[in-house]
């Protein structure tokens, strides 16, 4: 029996590439400040940087086929990317529809959607509740007579969708147009990323496929795409705590000189790589389907209490200037809380991994 290869950690020259073009568009177009107004609207979600992610660099179609109109690249690349907006807490439904919504129809093969996601021309959206995770139960509407009618709460950018993924009781997949349905705005602790109720009293559908499979395969994608987001968030308040803690000074001498202090950022720097190592074998993983299940149970085992310390850690360490609406370290640390309970959580995904590798509790 032929040993699986090893998942490939370190960045391509391509990926590096990548990065370096999506963090100048987004230092240039996604500022902290912005960010922070745009949670007080009514619009939270930027559509003028969603317009240049998605047309002008054409990474909406990123996991795409180059036939239908992408760019026929990896979840390696799509990792990359969510890095960068981890990185900016970029309001933009990259994660939900560039990634949970595109892996759905291309598991449907609903090639006419996937060329309208590519093109940038549509937003789609998995009508599911961010919470679900890979493999779990998940709601479903009633579908008669060629339409849906029920109800779906917790649906993560539903607002600025156009099309809307919705599993039905008769096992389908169907895709709904969001103008023929009712969403709802629900309270949301992350603002960047608004979440809704979905309500279809009669809304025409398509049927795209069987609904367990498709979800799978989003979820899982999901899920193990997330940790480079929250790779993307951890990194950037492990970097600004630093570079804060160098220019602060208390009793005539830089904060960060205090041993305590360098010791809570060294453990912090230890975490942060650890998660480094597993959100880049998660996306290798999804890439190369080696040992996906496995890969993407470790990443978010691990993931949400690491971006989760990282906010806390540089909340506390801001001092006053933390606590600030001005500051943006609480849009981390409610992205962070937020996506600790996204695609599943902590405990979820270790239960999971038990099972995979035939560890379970006693």
């Amino acid at each position: 029996m032929s040993a699986q290869p090893e998942p490939a950690l370190l960045h391509t020259e391509e990926e590096e590439a990548l990065r370096a073009a999506v963090r100048d568009l987004l230092t240039d177009h996604c500022d902290p400040a912005g960010v922070i107004t745009r949670t007080e609207s009514a619009a939270p979600h930027d559509a003028a940087l969603w317009k240049s992610l998605a047309d002008s660099m054409g990474l909406a179609g990123l996991l795409i086929p180059e036939a239908l109109g992408g760019q026929g690249a990896t979840h390696r690349e799509a990792a990359v990317v969510l890095e960068e907006l981890g990185r900016a807490v970029a309001p933009v439904p990259y994660l939900t529809s560039a990634v949970v919504a595109t892996e759905a129809l291309l598991a449907c093969g609903a090639e006419d959607l996937l060329g309208e996601l590519a093109s940038a021309t549509t937003v789609a959206v998995l009508a599911v509740g961010l919470h679900v995770a890979p493999g779990a139960a998940f709601p479903r509407v009633r579908y008669e007579g060629g339409a849906l009618h029920g109800e779906l709460t917790g649906v993560a950018d539903a607002s600025f969708a156009d099309v809307l993924l919705v599993p039905a009781d008769d096992g389908g997949l169907y895709a709904v147009r969001a103008a023929d349905t009712t969403v709802t705005p629900q309270v949301s602790l992350d603002l960047t990323r608004p979440l809704a109720r979905v309500t279809l009293d009669g809304a025409p559908a398509r049927r795209l496929g069987e609904a367990e499979p498709a979800l799978r395969r989003a979820l899982r994608a999901g899920a193990g795409l997330l940790a480079s987001e929250q790779l993307g968030l951890a990194d950037w308040l492990l970097t600004e705590t630093v570079r804060y803690l160098k220019e602060r000074k208390q009793f005539n001498r830089q904060v960060g000189g205090f041993q305590a202090l360098k010791h809570r950022l060294a453990r912090l720097w230890l975490e942060v790589a650890g998660l480094r190592a597993a959100a880049r074998s998660a996306a290798d993983a999804l890439a190369t389907g080696a040992d996906t299940d496995v890969a993407v149970a470790v990443a978010q085992a691990y993931a949400a209490q690491v971006a989760v310390h990282a906010a806390e850690e540089a909340l506390q360490l801001h001092g006053g200037i933390g606590m600030t609406w001005e500051h943006p370290v609480h849009l981390y640390l409610k992205r962070a809380k937020a996506d600790s309970i996204a695609y599943g959580a902590t405990g979820t995904h270790r239960a999971a991994l038990a099972e995979l590798v035939d560890l379970r509790a006693p």
